[in-house]
């Protein structure tokens, strides 16, 4: 599996390359810090909201209905992520933001419910008041640290391609990676800053992974690099390495992730995410998780976009789905703006596996292949534009 990640990623290099050949660079702005480690699919930051005093308040509901074509007795769409209920309506999330720019002291305050939370609140080892938040931070930027900005709390993590929020993905369905391999938050302090006209740097020291309680006796340390030589071509590598939340194993996990973003055009965009996890606890075998998702995005009118996506997970060990795998996924994604800040989505989703793992009626792991269609809505509560 490495040697396959080592060549995907050769592959990449020779992408940049590609973009560069025969033509001038053009070195682009700084970045700002806390920017530049958007994931790929996410636009620039533009849903200004309201103004209430000096706070901005928006907010989003996000709702979808799947049909699974093996029709589990159990509603359940296995490795899904959060639309992980089939052939049933659900609220994935509703949330409303409340935020003030830091001048030089700010703060973003996320909170909401759904599918999604009960999910993210799922993997949290202890009872918190902040269950129901997807983002809790102040954040500090004076003029004086030319770009350098401190945030403490709770914070989505940098790792991946994609986020937790819908809108600011190019599909609807989560890729396995963002489901198996990264975190979908961490609580305590981050530090980002600018690095010359073309680097962005950032270094965390936090709880965990996707939790705020844990019982590890030390933290998790997160190193973030962004490199962007023009303004189509971003590269992003992140780590997180620390503890194995369980005391009893006291072993270490690590976490690479790479995401290189091309964007040849405003027509057309493209990403390439590979990431290992490796686990070593100290009591039992060690394992690694791993695996390469490739996606784009066509913007054919300013309403409506195609976005497809094929992936590969390796889950040789079965410590991450249960089951001794590889999963293969792929995914296209048709988005329509019915009006300003209501978007439709339709999605067709194939996950196959080499084992069989899926649930079809009421035959338990019986089926190899589990393909669905997603219907969803997601209304952004915002200005108009």
């Amino acid at each position: 599996m490495i040697k396959l990640m080592w060549m995907i990623a050769s592959i990449a290099l020779l992408a940049v390359a590609a973009v560069h050949g025969g033509h001038a660079q053009t070195v682009p702005n700084p970045v700002a810090a806390d920017e530049a480690f958007a994931p790929a699919a996410a636009p620039a930051p533009d849903l200004v909201g309201w103004k209430l005093g000096p706070f901005d308040v928006s907010g989003m509901v996000d709702g979808f209905y799947s049909l699974n074509f093996n029709h589990p007795a159990d509603h359940v769409n296995a490795l899904l992520n959060f639309d992980d209920k089939g052939n049933r309506t659900e609220l994935n999330m509703a949330i409303l933001k409340v935020s003030h720019a830091p001048k030089p002291v700010g703060f973003e305050l996320t909170a909401g419910g759904g599918r999604a939370f009960d999910i993210m609140g799922a993997t949290e080892k202890a009872a918190t008041g902040m269950r129901f938040f997807e983002e809790a931070y102040v954040d500090v930027k004076p003029a004086a640290w030319k770009g350098l900005k401190l945030d403490f709390g709770k914070f989505g993590s940098w790792a991946g391609a994609e986020v937790i929020d819908t809108p600011n993905n190019w599909n609807y369905s989560r890729s396995l990676l963002f489901v198996w391999c990264a975190p979908y938050y961490h609580f305590g302090v981050r530090a980002s800053a600018p690095a010359g006209k073309q680097f962005t740097t950032g270094v965390q020291l936090v709880s965990g992974w996707s939790n705020i309680v844990t019982d590890a006796t030390y933290k998790t340390v997160g190193l973030t690099g962004s490199w962007t030589p023009t303004t189509k071509v971003t590269w992003t590598n992140t780590y997180y390495g620390g503890p194995d939340e369980n005391s009893a194993n006291r072993g270490l996990r690590n976490l690479y992730d790479t995401v290189l973003q091309l964007a040849p055009s405003r027509k057309a965009s493209f990403y390439l995410n590979l990431d290992c996890l490796h686990d070593s606890p100290e009591h039992t075998r060690s394992y690694t998780v791993g695996g390469a998702a490739a996606a784009a995005k066509f913007q054919f009118t300013r309403k409506l976009s195609l976005s497809p996506r094929l992936e590969w997970l390796d889950d040789g060990s079965g410590m991450a789905t249960g089951t001794r795998q590889q999963v293969k996924e792929f995914t296209t994604t048709g988005t329509y703006a019915l009006v300003d800040r209501l978007s439709m989505w339709i999605e067709f989703r194939n996950d196959w596996s080499n084992q069989p793992f899926f649930n079809r009626g009421h035959g338990i792991r019986v089926s190899q292949i589990q393909p669905t269609v997603l219907f969803g809505m997601v209304a952004i509560i915002r200005p108009k534009e």
